[in-house]
Parts: structure tokens; sequence; C-alpha cells
């Protein structure tokens, strides 16, 4: 049975909620001396294949004041979520083979952004606006007819508009919405926090294993919740505009374990952990008892006064609980976890 590991005397909690810059190459130092210390093996001798998958630990959705803060109940959420996050890497840094982190990415043209859309004066939607299909079809909101110069033929860019909406509101999906710009490629909101990075760049360098870097959002013309797969796959004559990542999904079906942390536990989290489901059920649903849901390392989207869906991703859990999934702590030791044979 694997122990758990001191965690390295260079982590600062206090400094979890802040960005900075990560000093690799002294950490790939201490990393090697670590491994030597600790007695601390390369993934590759790992007999028990454990994955940790963190969800969008971004600075847009981690860093208090940045775009798409998740403060959670406690209004701290996402800081707190990181900081149980990067010791549980530390303590357990023998026993996860590799990290996964999924990178939440975007560009200004997207159908979820504002320029994307303009009403009759002009002007663009604000930030949170929802676009049900009724006002597409009014013609309260069309396509931004400049978005043509970059994506395209503006009246298949208008038609697509239109399949778009539908589609959400035939798959019962939430209409669209049009989110502030955030998790900019290029930009500081995309990069990983930098505790969790220097975690993972530490992991990396103590057991050589290659963290996997899992991008997603892209597509201009499709929202992206789950890395696993865009909320629409086709355009109105049924031809492909995206696909389900299922390279990815076989990945994380390949190993005997698979962490899942991050943000936000009512959305981006809950709806990976929902799309990872339906694959598992199609396959085999006795998959889903090598899952594990790392419930105090995520926080559910809360708006004081606005909005809080802290039920919503709690009933996500004890749904994904009810088919086989397991709901963990990060202070419990990975051995003591039901399943686990390391």
């Amino acid at each position: 049975m694997l122990t758990q590991l001191p965690i390295p005397d260079f982590f600062d909690p206090q400094r979890v909620g802040e960005v900075w810059r990560v000093p690799y190459q002294e950490r790939a130092q201490q990393a090697q001396d670590w491994a030597n210390q600790q007695g601390i093996q390369p993934a590759a001798k790992d007999k028990t294949r454990v994955c940790l998958m963190a969800i969008d630990v971004q600075n847009t959705f981690c860093i208090p004041e940045f775009e798409l803060f998740v403060g959670g109940p406690s209004g701290m959420g996402a800081v707190e979520d990181n900081r149980r996050l990067c010791e549980f890497i530390y303590r357990n840094l023998g026993t996860i083979t590799e990290i996964a982190p999924t990178m939440d990415t975007h560009t200004a043209m997207q159908i979820f952004h504002a320029d994307f859309w303009v009403n009759d004066r002009g002007e663009s939607p604000a930030p949170l606006t929802m676009i049900p299909l009724a006002e597409v079809e009014q013609g309260a909101w069309k396509v931004n007819p400049a978005m043509a110069y970059s994506l395209g033929n503006y009246m298949a860019l208008q038609n697509f508009a239109r399949h778009y909406v539908q589609s959400l509101s035939q798959e019962g999906k939430y209409p669209l919405t049009i989110w502030p710009y955030h998790s900019m490629l290029g930009g500081i909101g995309h990069a990983l926090v930098a505790a969790v990075e220097e975690a993972c760049f530490f992991h990396n360098l103590a057991r050589h294993s290659q963290t996997h870097f899992e991008i997603k959002g892209g597509n201009p013309l499709t929202e992206n919740y789950s890395v696993l797969r865009p909320e629409v796959l086709d355009d109105p004559k049924g031809r492909p505009i995206a696909q389900k990542n299922t390279r990815f999904i076989q990945k994380l079906l390949d190993f005997d374990a698979v962490i899942i942390a991050g943000q936000a536990k009512s959305h981006c989290v809950a709806w990976t952990i929902d799309d990872l489901l339906t694959e598992i059920q199609a396959h085999d649903p006795s998959l889903a008892q090598k899952i594990y849901l790392l419930e105090d390392c995520s926080s559910p989207v809360v708006v004081p006064g606005v909005v809080d869906f802290t039920e919503q991703a709690n009933e996500a859990f004890l749904r994904f609980q009810q088919a086989g999934m397991h709901v963990v702590q990060s202070t419990e030791a990975i051995s003591t976890w039901p399943g686990i044979h390391l």
C-alpha cells in the first residue's frame, strides 16, 4: 500500500489565488531530488494506472476578479478547491500516474460571445443574455454581418444560428448564453492557475509522466461545456461541424481509475461527467466504478442574489453516485477508496 507523501516546502497555500510565474528550472531540480528522497518510482512502473482529470482550473474561473470566477457558496470556492487540489497532488504524487488538465480555449468571434450577434439597432447583447429560439426566429437577434469576413457567408451563418438555438431547444439544453469574453487564447485568463500548474509540472518531472493538456472550446460555431463533446454536432443539412472527443474518452477509460476535479461543479464538471457516464453506460455500466469524483475540489456557480446552482450540482453528483461512481474527499488516502488496489 502506497502511503501519502509530505507536501514540499515550496508550496505556499496563501498564493493559490494569485497569478505568478512558476520557476521551472528550480522546480525541475527539486522534483528530481524529491523523487530520490521519497523513493518515487517512474509512472511507467505503476501497476494500477490512475488519471487525475482537472477540469478548467484556469485563471478565468479560479482567480478572484477574473472573468468567471467560481465563488461557490463560500465566495472563495475555486481558490479553496485549488488549495486542496494542489495538496492532493503532492500527497499522492507516487500514486497519480498522469494528470490531464482540460483547458477552455476561446477566441473573440464565437457564437456565445457578444460580437457574434446584433439587434436592429446594431447593438450586441450584454454578457449573460440568454438568446432563446423565439427571439432568433422573430429577428430580435441576428448574426452580426461583420462576422462574415472571418467566419464565412452571412446567410449561411444566419441559417446556422437559427439551427443552433433550435437544436439546443430540441435537445433540452440551456438556451444559448452570451458569456463574457473569457479563457481567451493567448491571454492570462487562459493559463492554468499558477499553483496548480506548478503541481502538475512537479508531478510531470518527479514521475516522468507528461502532463496531458486537453483543449476544448475553440470551435466558433458551438459551445463546448463538456470536454468530451460540443453542444451541437451538425449544421442544418446534417453535415458535421464537430465531433465527440472519442480519442480522449477512450484514453480515460483505459486507466484503472479516473479522478475528476475542477470548475465549475454545476457546469463544465457536471456536463463532462454526464457525457462520460453516457459513454460508459453505452459500453459497460460497470466501468462507472472506476470513476472518482473529488467533491471538495469543485464548486458550483453561485452569484449571490442572482443565481445559485448548488442544488443542481449536488443533484448531479448524487445521480452519478447512484450510477456507480464514487464521491470522495481529497483528504482521504487514495488507498482507502473503494475499488482501489495499489
